[in-house]
């Protein structure tokens, strides 16, 4: 199966790792992932205003271009997600908005295109079960809390993934390698986001909660879709440890890098030794 892929600005250059290592998931899992040509930034942030339509330009060329190339398009990243499904939703609905947009960009786009996170080609195109029986390396006696953060979710009404009340689908693809899920109450709160340039003091506070809330549940790795929330988490861990009594560092890793561990991948494939925290010491103690 090849599907189309748009890695956004981060993922190729600063998250790395989580590109290379879904590249080589995906395609040991017999699914080709092709990277758009000319893709440009998405631009990082969804409009909130509705005559903001310049906003909407961005993400709206890179929706045009994926439908010349297919039917569907698949990411990674959170924000690129949230903000490609929300904009195309925008245009397939609003006729009005649509027309400037697409006039602006002179590209003739109706919003016909499925945006798909890789979550969602894993869960349901390549099956959960069917990675399952790929795994090489069970990840198991790991306790790996989910943590979807808010941008993966959020707003429930646009982004339908997943049961926004009750989210599962980050939980089975764990259990699918074989790591224990550990549910905890901070799993859908916002890291603090992109007050991380100008207010870190509410990131150390927002990312300290979500940390606590997993390691209180007995979590020892916190798995994440979002390279904004890996990096706030990452840079948190210092100050959490100061200022939270009993906390303990972990390691915050990409799903991709898990799931690429699991299925066999090298190492150098998989980006481990960029993380912060390094999760080969806890793999290598519970003996995987």
């Amino acid at each position: 199966m090849k599907i189309s892929y748009y890695p956004g600005c981060t993922l190729n250059t600063v998250a790395k790792g989580f590109d290379i290592s879904a590249r080589e998931s995906a395609l040991t899992l017999g699914v080709e992932m092709e990277e758009l040509k000319d893709w440009n930034c998405c631009g990082a942030s969804f409009p909130l205003t509705p005559d903001n339509m310049m906003g909407l330009a961005a993400p709206a060329k890179v929706l045009s271009n994926a439908r010349k190339a297919g039917e569907s398009v698949t990411t990674l990243c959170s924000v690129c997600y949230n903000v490609l499904k929300r904009t195309n939703r925008v245009l397939k609905d609003d006729k009005e908005r649509r027309a400037i947009v697409t006039g602006f960009i002179e590209e003739d786009y109706d919003g016909s295109l499925l945006v798909a996170h890789f979550l969602e080609v894993l869960r349901d195109s390549v099956g959960f079960e069917n990675v399952k029986k790929a795994v090489r390396r069970p990840l198991k006696g790991i306790r790996a809390a989910a943590y979807y953060g808010c941008m993966l979710l959020r707003p429930f009404k646009d982004m339908g993934m997943d049961n926004h009340e009750a989210p599962a689908v980050m939980e089975d693809l764990l259990s699918a390698l074989g790591c224990e899920g550990v549910d905890f109450p901070d799993r859908v709160e916002c890291c603090g986001a992109h007050l991380s340039m100008t207010r870190p003091d509410v990131v150390e506070r927002l990312s300290g909660n979500v940390m606590q809330s997993a390691a209180g549940r007995g979590a020892e790795v916190i798995v994440t879709s979002c390279p904004l929330c890996q990096y706030n988490l990452e840079k948190s861990q210092a100050m959490a440890v100061q200022a939270r009594p009993g906390y303990r560092e972990m390691p915050i890793v990409y799903f991709t890098q898990l799931l690429g561990f699991a299925l066999g991948q090298a190492e150098e494939m998989l980006g481990l030794e960029k993380n912060l925290y390094d999760v080969r010491p806890l793999l290598k103690a519970k003996g995987v």
